[in-house]
C-alpha cells in the first residue's frame, strides 16, 4: 500500500486552493456555485468511470502508487481526487481567463 499518488493529489488541490483563496477566483468567491459546478462534473464523469467498469474497459491492474482504496469496483479513491483535481483546475482557468478578457475589454 503506497499513499503517493493519493499525497500528490492533496497537495495539487491545496495549491489550487491557496491560488483560489489568494485570488478569490472560485471557493472563496462564489462557494455554493463552485461546489455545485464541481459536483455535478464529477458526477459526470464518476457516472463516466463506473460505464467503462461495468463495460470493462476501466480496471484498476496492478498500480504501486495506489493506496488500495476504492470507493466501488475498480474506481480507486485516488480516481476521485483526480475528477475533483481536473475540474477544480479547468473552472479556475475558465474564470481567470474570463476575468482578464473582461478586464482587458474594459481597457479599450
Amino acid at each position: 500500500m503506497s499513499v503517493a499518488y493519493l499525497t500528490a493529489l492533496l497537495v495539487s488541490i491545496a495549491g489550487l486552493a491557496t491560488l483560489d483563496f489568494r485570488y478569490r477566483v472560485a471557493v472563496f468567491a462564489q462557494p455554493l456555485r463552485t461546489a455545485a459546478t464541481v459536483g455535478v462534473a464529477v458526477m459526470f464523469f464518476l457516472l463516466w468511470d463506473l460505464a467503462g467498469v461495468g463495460l470493462g474497459i476501466f480496471f484498476i491492474g496492478d498500480a504501486p502508487y495506489l493506496s488500495g482504496l476504492v470507493i466501488a469496483p475498480e474506481v480507486p479513491v485516488e480516481e476521485l481526487l483526480f475528477l475533483i483535481l481536473l475540474t477544480y483546475q479547468t473552472l479556475l482557468l475558465f474564470l481567470a481567463f474570463s476575468r482578464r478578457r473582461a478586464r482587458g475589454v474594459g481597457r479599450r
